[in-house]
C-alpha cells in the first residue's frame, strides 16, 4: 500500500488512541465512526497500515513518532512481500510473536511467515452456490478445502452488494467454516451451539441441516444474540432458538441433543495474522485461565449430549494448553465419550485436527469430537 502522508497521519491518530481497554480493531471502528467522510480506499489503507504496524512492531525504533514508525513498518512489509525469505526465521521467532508462544506452539518458518502476511478474506456461500457467487462477485475463487467457501480478493464494500442483502453469503473465515463441516449435523437433528456469539456457525449448521430440525444458540452476551437474529433473518434461517447462557452448570434447557458444539472462548492465537495487536496483549496466564474455562464448558455440556450424540470442541487457537491438553484430559475423564473421527475434504479422518494458517491461508483452528456411548 502507498505510504502517503494523509494515510500516515490517520494511522498515527488511530495508534495513539489504542489502549489496553481499546484494542486496535475497536480503535479503528471508533475512529472511522468519527471520520465517516473518509473515502473507502483511504479507510482500507489506514486499516492495513494499523495492522501492518503491529505485525512489525518489534522491528521499529521505540520513541519515534507514530508516523515514522508506521512508514518504517510499511517499508518492512513491502520488503517482505517482495521476498518472504529476506527476513530469517530466527528473527521472526524472536520478534513477530511473544516469547512465551514457543513453549506452546512449534514455531515453524512457514507458520511464522504466514503470520506476517495480510489475511485472506473468505466468504461462505449458500449450499451449492459457491461457483455462482464467485462468478457474479468477480475477483473471487472457490477452494477444494470447503465446498461453499469463496476467497474474495476484490475491493468492493461487500456489505453493500446485492448478493449480501439477498442473503447469498456470509463473511466467515475458511477455518471457521470447517468447524460446522466437521461437526456434520444431519437434517432433522437437534443441536446446541453453546457459545454462538454472533451466529456464524449457527447459520452454517442450519444450512447443513437444510433448515430442518432445531438449533439452540446460546451466548452470555445478549447483544451478540441480537446480531445473530438479524443475520438469520437476512439469511432466511428460522430453525433456531436464541437464549442467554453464562456458561455455568445450570443449562438453558433440559433438551438432550444429537450434537453439542462448544466453540469456546480462547486466547485467539489462530487469529493473530488477522489481529496482530493481540500478540502483544495476550499472556501465558491468559492461556491458563482460558484452559480452565474451556474444561468447565465441556464438563457442563456433558449432560446435554444424548446417548449416541456428538460433542464437538473448537477453538481458534493452536496452543497445546487449549487444544490437545484439553481434548486428552476430557477423554481420560469421560470413558462414556469415545473420540469420533472428523471428516474434512482432503484430510484423513481424525478425532482431533489442527488447521494451520499456512496450510489454508486462513485462521488457525483446533477441532476435536467425541460420541457418547
Amino acid at each position: 500500500m502507498p505510504a502517503d502522508q494523509t494515510a500516515l497521519n490517520h494511522i498515527a491518530r488511530v495508534l495513539a488512541s489504542v489502549t489496553p481497554q481499546l484494542p486496535a480493531d475497536a480503535a479503528l471502528r471508533k475512529y472511522f465512526y468519527g471520520h465517516a467522510y473518509l473515502a473507502p480506499h483511504l479507510r482500507r489503507n489506514v486499516s492495513r497500515g494499523v495492522f501492518i504496524y503491529y505485525r512489525w512492531l518489534r522491528w521499529l525504533k521505540s520513541g519515534d513518532a507514530f508516523q515514522t514508525q508506521a512508514a518504517q513498518a510499511l517499508q518492512l512489509d513491502a520488503r517482505f512481500k517482495q521476498d518472504a525469505k529476506s527476513i530469517k526465521p530466527e528473527a521472526l521467532a524472536a520478534r513477530a510473536v511473544p516469547e512465551w508462544l514457543g513453549t506452546e506452539i512449534d514455531l515453524t518458518p512457514d507458520y511464522l511467515r504466514q503470520l506476517q502476511r495480510e489475511p485472506a478474506l473468505w466468504l461462505r456461500a449458500r449450499p451449492g452456490k459457491a461457483h455462482h457467487l464467485a462468478k457474479t462477485l468477480g475477483h473471487a475463487q472457490t477452494t477444494p478445502h470447503a465446498p461453499d467457501a469463496v476467497h474474495y480478493t476484490g475491493e468492493k464494500d461487500l456489505f453493500r452488494t446485492a448478493q449480501f442483502h439477498e442473503g447469498e453469503f456470509e463473511i466467515q473465515d475458511l477455518a471457521s467454516q470447517l468447524v460446522a463441516r466437521a461437526a456434520a449435523p444431519l437434517a432433522g437433528q437437534t443441536w446446541w451451539d453453546a457459545c454462538a456469539g454472533e451466529g456464524g456457525k449457527t447459520l452454517h449448521l442450519a444450512d447443513l441441516m437444510q433448515n430442518k430440525g432445531l438449533i439452540w444458540a446460546t451466548d452470555r452476551n445478549e447483544r451478540r444474540l441480537q446480531t445473530l437474529k438479524r443475520r438469520a433473518a437476512r439469511a432466511k434461517v428460522f430453525n433456531f432458538r436464541a437464549a442467554t447462557w453464562d456458561g455455568a452448570e445450570r443449562l438453558p434447557t433440559k433438551t438432550k441433543f444429537d450434537g453439542v458444539l462448544i466453540d469456546a472462548p480462547c486466547s485467539g492465537t489462530g487469529t493473530w495474522q488477522r489481529n496482530p495487536h493481540a500478540r502483544w496483549t495476550t499472556t501465558l496466564d491468559d492461556v491458563r485461565e482460558l484452559a480452565a474455562t474451556q474444561t468447565a464448558l465441556l464438563e457442563h455440556a456433558v449432560p446435554a449430549v444424548k446417548p449416541g450424540g456428538r460433542l464437538v470442541y473448537a477453538v481458534c487457537t493452536l496452543t497445546r494448553s487449549e487444544t490437545t491438553a484439553i481434548a486428552e484430559a476430557f477423554t481420560a475423564a469421560h470413558p462414556e465419550f469415545t473420540p469420533a473421527p472428523l471428516a474434512l475434504p482432503g484430510r484423513e479422518p481424525a478425532s482431533a485436527i489442527h488447521l494451520w494458517p499456512h496450510e489454508l491461508n486462513a485462521n488457525g483452528m483446533f477441532i476435536a469430537a467425541w460420541t457418547r456411548s
